[in-house]
């Protein structure tokens, strides 16, 4: 728009011509910059003009979609605290768990225990004296006496070897039996032996260790005491085995 005076734009100085002249060949203003006003906003900052742009992070854009999508965040920043491969891991322990099995050595010496106190009943213990089943039944009768008579005649001595080799004999079979230890058996095992053993030693040392006296049964009878500790010691040295 053309005003009086020939110029043309918004009234300012800037714009102003001569009529008639050609818009490129009318004389230009410079203008300071101070008489602008310029918003804080668009100020520019020269310690910024350096900084490079970065994008929004794919991985933020990944959380977001997966969680418009519904899907696990298995990143590794889920609300619950726990990584991404933790998510997806089983639950159950990776721990050794220990293994059922028999203790076949322990239960076979066991087993050959109860057996020599089995054939010690058929033989003589003592040169000049009875088989071992004639001993069990002097034994029995004296129990049914009292227990003073039985301590004084001696006849529990039989009664605890051929018991203890019955004892031993079960435990030997409990031996097979899968489980995760069988210490339990070995302890029951050892106190039975030692009360063999000491059915043994205690008429041995009542006759001053005089070892010619022995027969084949007082033999079998020590290897009821021998053989049930050892099958004892072996149940108690066997720990759980991991798998």
């Amino acid at each position: 728009m053309t005003d009086a005076a020939g110029s043309t734009g918004h009234g300012s100085t800037a714009y102003r011509g001569t009529a008639g002249q050609p818009l490129a060949d009318q004389p230009t203003e410079v203008v300071p910059l101070d008489r602008y006003e310029i918003p804080h906003e668009t100020s520019y900052d020269p310690a910024h003009a350096t900084q490079r742009f970065d994008p929004p992070s794919s991985r933020r854009d990944d959380d977001h979609l997966a969680d418009l999508l519904g899907e696990p965040d298995d990143t590794g920043d889920g609300d619950d605290g726990r990584d991404g491969d933790q998510d997806w891991a089983p639950d159950h322990s990776t721990a050794p768990v220990s293994a059922r099995r028999a203790d076949t050595l322990a239960g076979l010496l066991l087993l050959l225990a109860g057996m020599a106190a089995g054939v010690s009943l058929l033989v003589v213990w003592v040169n000049g004296g009875g088989t071992g089943l004639d001993l069990v039944r002097a034994g029995l009768d004296d129990a049914r006496q009292g227990a003073a008579t039985l301590g004084g005649t001696g006849s529990w001595q039989p009664l605890a070897v051929v018991g203890g080799g019955i004892a031993l004999f079960v435990l030997g079979l409990l031996m097979y039996a899968p489980a995760r230890t069988h210490r339990f058996l070995g302890v029951l095992a050892l106190l039975v032996s030692l009360v063999v053993a000491a059915g043994v030693l205690v008429p041995l040392a009542d006759a001053n260790w005089n070892l010619p006296r022995w027969a084949v049964g007082a033999w079998f009878t020590a290897a009821v005491a021998g053989l049930g500790l050892l099958g004892a010691l072996k149940a108690l040295s066997t720990g759980p085995k991991p798998r």
